[in-house]
């Protein structure tokens, strides 16, 4: 299968999952897609990681998260987009006119990789592997891919775009994981994490702040349509 043929089942795939004839949704991904909305939650899993760990661990891991943002963000936006120069769909001359586009959003002149797909699959896997817990995991898969296919919806980003953004987060977050052990085990003095209790996860956090952390993420999952329903007039 050639490039040419990959581009256009790209073409067909954002053609046929961007947009849709309802107004409802379309606000419900503008705020999805937002950084405002998350935040409560990112004040919540500060609040998970500081009660779970001594000070100096703490910070460790604050500067690990942003090693995690900084490196997916430099990737995907300062090396990808300008080196390989892929419009996105909502300023390609070719396709921009069939696009739906929500709101005149339309971001940046080139699309290839989705940032937001970098930084949501990169944060969702550190802290996955970080505090070990499934029910956990499996709901931060669900947020990542939801806000990726936010920028499908939008029309700012080809599934491929998407898909190329989804492996640097994986990997840049798998990669700081395990910087993150490699520094852990060459600290003195530090206590082992492996715990063995129905109250903690695999890797020594409380259950029950875990549950803290995803009542938070489907209230917001459950709080956007609202907002978006006081936010934009349908």
């Amino acid at each position: 299968m050639d490039l040419n043929t990959l581009l256009n089942i790209d073409r067909y795939m954002l053609l046929s999952l961007n947009g849709s004839d309802s107004l409802f949704w379309d606000g419900c991904m503008l705020v999805y897609t937002s950084m405002a909305v998350w935040m409560p939650l990112a004040a919540i899993l500060l609040y998970v990681l500081i009660k779970n760990n001594n000070i100096k661990d703490f910070f460790l891991l604050i500067v690990l998260v942003a090693v995690v943002a900084t490196l997916t963000d430099t990737i995907s936006s300062g090396i990808c987009k300008p080196f390989f120069e892929r419009w996105r769909p909502t300023n390609d001359p070719m396709l921009m006119y069939a696009v739906d586009v929500v709101n005149e959003t339309r971001g940046g002149r080139f699309g290839f990789t989705s940032s937001h797909a970098a930084n949501s699959f990169g944060i969702a896997t550190f802290v996955s592997l970080l505090i070990r817990n499934r029910a956990l995991s499996v709901s931060l898969v669900i947020w990542a891919a939801m806000n990726a296919f936010t920028r499908i919806y939008l029309g700012v980003h080809y599934p491929g775009d998407i898909l190329a953004g989804t492996m640097i987060g994986v990997v840049v977050g798998w990669a700081v994981y395990r910087l993150y052990v490699y520094i852990q085990n060459h600290k003195r003095h530090t206590a082992r994490r492996d715990w063995i209790s129905n109250h903690y996860t695999k890797s020594g956090y409380l259950v029950s702040d875990v549950y803290l952390l995803l009542m938070f993420m489907y209230a917001t999952f459950v709080a956007i349509p609202i907002i978006s329903f006081f936010t934009f007039k349908y």
